[in-house]
């Protein structure tokens, strides 16, 4: 079936923005926030620990950690904010699975940046949101881990 006037404006349409996105971004930015790896909470039996956190910037990000002798074998997220912030998100969580708990708490903001390539300046507080929220995944799984 041929495609229509308004159909061929539409794919204009999304490939100006996709264009205009990766310009303010960049690609793998961009990449990461049309299509997140491990987004969602995955089902409460395969939650070893979890935490939510909201930043100075009003953005609230989850991490839904599956931890098994000290190795966090999945790594989940959601996020209500920007594209940046799904992108900082879904980067961590490919950085720390199958790494043990001890490499994931060395994790800085710094080495999601650089891992998403940089972000612009005003979104650099995104990787700064994946940090500690992480921190506090861990720190959680930490003392539940100890209270038994």
């Amino acid at each position: 079936m041929p495609k229509d006037k308004f159909d061929l404006y539409v794919e204009n349409l999304q490939k100006i923005i996709y264009e205009e996105e990766i310009r303010d971004y960049n690609e793998r930015i961009v990449q990461l926030y049309h299509d997140p790896k491990n987004w969602g909470k995955p089902s409460d039996d395969e939650i070893t620990a979890s935490k939510s956190y909201e930043g100075p910037c009003g953005d609230t990000m989850s991490f839904f950690l599956k931890i098994k002798n000290n190795i966090i074998e999945k790594a989940n997220f959601l996020t209500d904010g920007c594209g940046a912030s799904v992108a900082t998100g879904c980067q961590t969580t490919l950085l720390i699975e199958n790494k043990s708990l001890d490499d994931a708490e060395k994790i800085k903001a710094e080495d999601i940046d650089a891992a998403l390539n940089g972000l612009p300046e005003d979104h650099k507080h995104c990787a700064e949101l994946a940090y500690r929220t992480l921190k506090l995944a861990i720190a959680d799984y930490k003392g539940l881990v100890s209270s038994k």
